[in-house]
């Protein structure tokens, strides 16, 4: 496997973020990966997963969102990180213009990927992948954050923790049935909107893991 290679591109015209890009030598894919709410693509799970994808031909560009950029903690607005996820599809693009996209992300950067799909198309992306949908605030089930994506002409894998207190499955199991053939839900028992497991389930994290990069290989295969 290639080595990362840190690359910059503009977010806004007066925002320049950063980005990882790791590129296995049998890549089929280019995972466009964005990061959740409180922490930026350096965090572990983002690099672990990004390896897993590697070992199985799926290449990454992890990018930060400017407010994590500028080591800021509240989040930008929802016009700036839209436009961030595009610009993040711009530059997989031109990275590796021989390379069908992927787009989504870990929680929030896996919305903020859905919410930009669902307003225009996201040129050159074939699939969203989520890591962790979040559905709702924790403690406050409602299924608002799912409206938009009826508006989503792509296929989408929803990958859960089947603890996770930011999807209650009751309410993302019909959420996903209306979307029909253009949805994949994969629920990973015992583990949480982190994916982490307890030791009493028999598995570790990297487990887990290595089982998520697994299915979204199965399911990108199958996207042509």
């Amino acid at each position: 496997m290639s080595g990362i290679a840190e690359l910059s591109f503009e977010a806004s015209p007066d925002k320049t973020v950063s980005a990882l890009f790791l590129r296995p030598p049998d890549a089929r894919y280019l995972y466009v990966f964005g990061h959740g709410a409180g922490a930026g693509m350096q965090h572990r799970f983002m690099a672990a997963a990004s390896a897993q994808l590697a070992e199985r031909g799926i290449a990454s560009l992890r990018y930060q969102f400017p407010y994590m950029e500028a080591r800021q903690r509240r989040p930008d607005s929802r016009s700036t990180l839209l436009a961030t996820v595009r610009a993040a599809v711009g530059a997989a693009a031109e990275t590796a213009p021989d390379l069908p996209l992927l787009a989504g992300g870990k929680s929030m950067g896996g919305r903020m990927t859905s919410l930009a799909a669902a307003e225009a198309p996201l040129p050159g992306v074939r699939g969203l992948v989520f890591f962790g949908f979040p559905l709702h605030p924790a403690e406050r089930p409602s299924t608002e954050r799912a409206d938009h994506l009826e508006k989503v002409r792509l296929p989408m894998l929803f990958l859960q923790g089947e603890r996770d207190k930011l999807a209650d499955l009751l309410l993302l199991r019909p959420v996903c049935a209306r979307l029909g053939d253009l949805a994949q839900l994969h629920v990973v028992p015992d583990a949480d909107h982190s994916f982490h497991v307890p030791k009493r389930s028999g598995r570790t994290d990297d487990e887990v893991l290595a089982e998520l990069a697994g299915i979204v290989a199965q399911w990108s295969v199958r996207l042509g």
